[in-house]
């Protein structure tokens, strides 16, 4: 996947460091770090300042030559380019392990990400609460989502359900899919899916530890 900016074409790749630029110097602030060459944001990441400077070029001219990012200005920037600027509205359909801890986790209302609502099917489960976020059933998401302006949905429930709940969300005029079913989903070419899949991470890391061994 790439995006296209003016005549240049952004990878995923690129886009996919963006997020991981953004914490780091969110962390620098933190520590009281004023500048910041592309040396130490690099070593930080794990990145190379070529890299850095490479992907950064790809939205404008960033920094000063011979001094390296301001912190806060570079961070509003890549937030800016990320639509962390706006506030976005977040639904998670599936109240297992997962979207209990993703109901509970506390760092989206920090970038902007608010949740709105939580779906399930579970009679026990409707009308209870999640860090103050009320649990509906299922059948109320097109009535919700419109209500409270919801634009992105979060799947956490089984595989087999994983299809029909994204058309759900779609139905009900969500812009985008925010995946954790180890499924491809089938939905219309302008809904955004990203798909997490946990196994595949842990696969990836049995693959390089049996190297090791």
């Amino acid at each position: 996947m790439k995006e296209s900016k003016g005549n240049a074409v952004i990878s995923k790749a690129t886009i996919d460091r963006l997020p991981l630029y953004y914490r780091t110097l969110k962390l620098s602030q933190e520590e009281g770090i004023e500048i910041i060459s592309s040396d130490e944001l690099g070593r930080k990441i794990g990145v190379t300042p070529e890299q850095i400077r490479k992907d950064l070029s790809a939205f404008g001219e960033f920094g000063k030559k011979g001094v390296g990012y301001y912190v806060r200005e570079l961070m509003r920037n890549i937030g800016e380019i990320l639509g962390l600027n706006r506030k976005w509205n977040i639904a998670i359909a599936g109240v297992g392990h997962l979207g209990w801890a993703l109901a509970n986790y506390a760092n989206f209302s920090p970038q902007g990400f608010q949740l709105q609502a939580i779906f399930d099917v579970d009679s026990d489960k409707i009308g209870r609460y999640i860090n103050e976020v009320e649990i509906f059933h299922i059948d109320r998401m097109k009535e919700i989502v419109a209500a409270r302006d919801i634009q992105i949905g979060i799947i956490t429930v089984p595989a087999e359900h994983a299809q029909s709940t994204a058309m759900r969300f779609v139905e009900a005029g969500i812009k985008g899919i925010w995946n954790f079913a180890p499924i491809k989903l089938d939905v219309p070419a302008n809904i955004q899916v990203i798909s997490e899949d946990l196994s595949v991470g842990l696969s990836s890391m049995s693959y390089y530890l049996s190297r090791q061994n």
